[in-house]
This record gives structure tokens, sequence and C-alpha cells, in this order.
């Protein structure tokens, strides 16, 4: 038999199969095609975000190197005190504060002044401290404003002039008249001790 005769008896593809077979590949390529430009949209999303958050992470950088919180050529000096015990001023019931703090000082000669005046330096402090109830120091606001007293009373002992801050608002209209009266406080000297740290703070 010859091929001509083959082709002739071969029983011919129905037309629905055929079309079927497109409409199944126009498919497959639809979809193949939609999903490479999703990943193509994606990528290209995920990397402006990433440009973005590069862009903000310089910028913080930027920002702290521009804004220094210390002289990075100045290393700090610091003097450790013995822990103070001070019965506190409650009136209710008997209380007393274990306190250990350490001075910041503003250079490394001010450590010799501190330890000559140590005496009158640990009075102050003491001072302060017996002046407080257990109520003012117990919170975080507390424990700041009380560091900043320190600082004040440990200066005063090396021979600084230094004036208390002002309240932040009057009780009374009578105290804020009074306080309008008033010359504008002159402006402090900067003191030897920079900034107190407390390494121990228990109130019992």
């Amino acid at each position: 038999m010859s091929t001509a005769a083959a082709a002739v008896d071969a029983p011919p593809v129905p037309r629905g199969k055929k079309k079927l077979i497109l409409l199944v590949a126009s498919a497959v390529l639809l979809l193949g095609l939609g999903g490479g430009a999703a990943l193509l949209l994606l990528k290209k999303q995920s990397a402006g975000h990433a440009d973005d958050y590069a862009d903000e992470d310089r910028a913080r950088v930027e920002q702290v190197r521009a804004k220094p919180r210390r002289d990075p050529g100045v290393v700090p000096t610091f003097v450790a005190l013995d822990p103070f015990t001070v019965n506190l001023a409650d009136r209710e019931l008997e209380r007393y504060a274990q306190v250990a703090l350490t001075l910041e000082l503003d250079e490394a000669r001010t450590e010799g002044l501190v330890k000559s005046y140590m005496p009158a330096i640990r009075n102050n402090i003491l001072m302060v401290l017996a002046h407080k109830t257990s109520a003012q120091i117990l919170s975080n606001e507390g424990k700041r404003a009380l560091a900043g007293e320190i600082q004040r009373a440990t200066s005063r002992a090396l021979g600084y002039e230094v004036d208390e801050p002002e309240p932040g608002e009057a009780d009374a209209e009578g105290d804020a008249a009074r306080r309008k009266k008033r010359p504008k406080p002159r402006p402090q000297p900067a003191l030897p001790v920079v900034a107190v740290h407390f390494s121990n703070f228990i109130v019992q």
C-alpha cells in the first residue's frame, strides 16, 4: 500500500478537539504571561520599598552623626561614692533609703577636687536625701529631680554658686504675681558635676 493511500485512509481529527487543544494552549500561555508580569511587578515594588527603607536608615544615621550627645574626643570621668543610708521625711511611718550613686565630672582634674571636698559633698547629699519622702523619690520623675538636686548640692560643696530652678507653675495667683516682678534669673555657670547616676536605689 502506498503512503498516499495510507494518508487517505487515516481518520481525520475532529474539529472540536482541535478547538479544545487551542483553547487550553492559549489559557496556559495567558496564565504564564500574567504570572511573569505579576512577578516582575512585585520585584519592582519590593526593590522600591527596600530603597525607601535604606534611605530612612541613612537619614537616621546621618542625623545621629550630625548631633552627637557627647564629644567623642572627651573621655568621661566618674567617681563612685560610698552608699548612703538615710531616714526619709515620711511622717506616717519610719522609712529609709539606701542609695549608691556615681558622679560624672566635667574633666579628669575635678576628681582630685571631689576627693578633697568629700566630707562636705556627703553632708550636702545627706541633707538633700533626708528632706525627701518616699513618695517623692519612688517614681522615675522623682529620681530625675533628686539627681538634679544632688548635682547642684555637690557643685555647691565644691565652691560653685548655684541657684535652685524656679518651680514650673505657680500654686496661687499671688505667687504668680510675685514671680512676674522678679528679675530674670542669671545664667548658670557650667557645673563641675555633669550628671548623677544611681547604681543602687532601695526604699524601705
